[in-house]
């Protein structure tokens, strides 16, 4: 049947075509390419080779949860261990806002142009405690390092870990080293707490202090001022630069409070500028003077030797508790515990204690 409009009834109404639909599917979609996968004697001689892409791929294995890319993961760092520990290991940390990820641009232009060498950045960023996502935008401030062709910027979700430090920052340092990096960052949340974590992985732990913040006290805490090997003023420069003198004077009267670290190296407070470049030598003196002054007295080889066992007891840690919460009965028991304590029918420790009795019961049938 025609439409009514052509009826003569409406000879003064004019119908225009109606448009071309256009195909459902897109001509012009590009078809999804197969990500390619590596066994594990590929993923090792693509990082001693240093190929940056595989190298990225492996740290992803690294940091993934699925258990069959943990499996391969263990492997390629097992076999990459052989050739690691041959960088210099540098936490940086401090307070939101301190200028960490411009400082780390500036410090890492100038070691690749004076030193020469390779540099790698782990970049811890803050995860949403929602949605457990993060930004990722720590390569943004680093203008000048993330197009240099000798350094490789890998940032982190902290996904609510120890201190800010992703979970597999250690094995990500193993094979950045394998991959030939002789310098390596780790950068922290610098949530303020938990710091220990990098500070159990790195040679030199650099704390970036801020002046006339309000509250110079907050900056003197006891245990992060003890991990400090060396303390930093960031901004001194202009009308700034008599408040970071008064506040380095400061750190160094609360530094004297402190009994001798076991390096016997006396921890220095420094001011520079990292938006504008200034003392930026000043601050790597007391770097390298750090590791020639700790490698004569032999505490480096020390301190890697207590950082590795450090990280094997934090290893079984993590497997027990993964071993743990993994347990399909310890799974269904812990949502009736969950509701007893949340209705007050039971104590927290009382339904933790139960709940671990069924779960060593279990270990002992084995």
């Amino acid at each position: 049947m025609e439409h009514p409009e052509n009826d003569n009834h409406y000879k003064g109404l004019k119908v225009n075509k109606g448009v071309v639909q256009p195909p459902v599917v897109n001509p012009y979609r590009r078809k999804r390419v197969k990500k390619v996968t590596f066994t594990v004697d590929e993923y090792v001689a693509g990082i001693l080779a240093g190929d940056v892409t595989i190298l990225s791929q492996a740290v992803t294995l690294v940091e993934s949860v699925n258990p069959q890319h943990q499996v391969i993961a263990q492997q390629v760092i097992e076999k990459c261990l052989p050739y690691s520990g041959h960088s210099m290991r540098i936490g940086i940390s401090g307070v939101p806002g301190a200028g960490k990820s411009t400082s780390i641009d500036k410090f890492g232009i100038h070691l690749l142009k004076k030193f020469g060498g390779k540099l790698a950045v782990l970049a811890i960023d803050p995860s949403s405690e929602r949605s457990k996502g993060s930004i990722l935008g720590d390569k943004t401030r680093m203008e000048e390092l993330a197009v240099h062709p000798d350094s490789f910027i890998r940032p982190s979700p902290a996904a609510g870990s120890l201190g800010g430090v992703a979970r597999k920052t250690r094995e990500t340092i193993i094979l950045c080293e394998a991959a030939g990096f002789d310098k390596v960052f780790v950068e922290t949340v610098g949530v303020g707490q938990s710091e220990i974590a990098v500070h159990s992985m790195v040679d030199f732990f650099l704390l970036i202090q801020l002046a006339n913040t309000g509250d110079e006290l907050q900056g003197i805490k006891r245990g992060i001022m003890e991990m400090a090997d060396g303390i930093v003023i960031n901004k001194a420069d202009g009308d700034n630069i008599p408040y970071c003198d008064l506040a380095a004077s400061r750190f160094r009267n609360a530094l004297h409070l402190f009994p001798v670290p076991d390096s016997k190296w006396t921890p220095k407070v420094l001011t520079y500028s990292g938006f504008y470049g200034i003392g930026i030598e000043e601050v790597w003196k007391m770097v390298y003077d750090y590791m020639d002054f700790v490698k004569k007295n032999h505490y480096f080889e020390k301190k890697r030797r207590r950082q590795a066992k450090y990280w094997m007891y934090e290893s079984i840690n993590e497997q027990l508790r993964n071993s743990f919460f993994n347990n399909e009965s310890i799974g269904t028991m812990l949502k009736e515990k969950e509701e007893d304590v949340l209705n007050d029918r039971e104590s927290s420790f009382t339904a933790a204690h139960e709940l671990l009795e069924l779960y060593f019961s279990q270990i002992q049938k084995r």
